[in-house]
C-alpha cells in the first residue's frame, strides 16, 4: 500500500525527472487536489494533479519553521 506525501507550503521537491531548464528542484506554492510549484533554475511556475506530483518526487526538503507563512 502506498504512503501519502504530506506537503506544506515552501517544502523544496527533488523530482526525478528535470525540468527543461534543467534543474530538480522546485519549491512548494500551492497545496490541495493540484499542486503549484515553481521551478528553481528559472522561475517557471506550473500546476500539476497531486497524484501525478506525487509519483515524481524523488525527495523532500521541509520548508524552515516559521511564525507567520510568507504572502505567496
Amino acid at each position: 500500500m502506498a504512503t501519502i506525501l504530506r506537503f506544506t507550503l515552501g517544502d523544496t521537491l527533488e523530482l526525478k525527472k528535470p525540468h527543461p531548464c534543467g534543474g530538480r528542484r522546485f519549491t512548494v506554492l500551492r497545496v490541495g487536489g493540484e499542486m503549484r510549484i515553481r521551478c528553481l533554475g528559472c522561475g517557471h511556475d506550473m500546476v500539476m494533479d497531486r497524484i501525478k506530483l506525487e509519483k515524481a518526487v524523488k525527495h523532500i526538503t521541509p520548508a524552515p519553521p516559521s511564525d507567520a507563512q510568507p504572502n505567496l
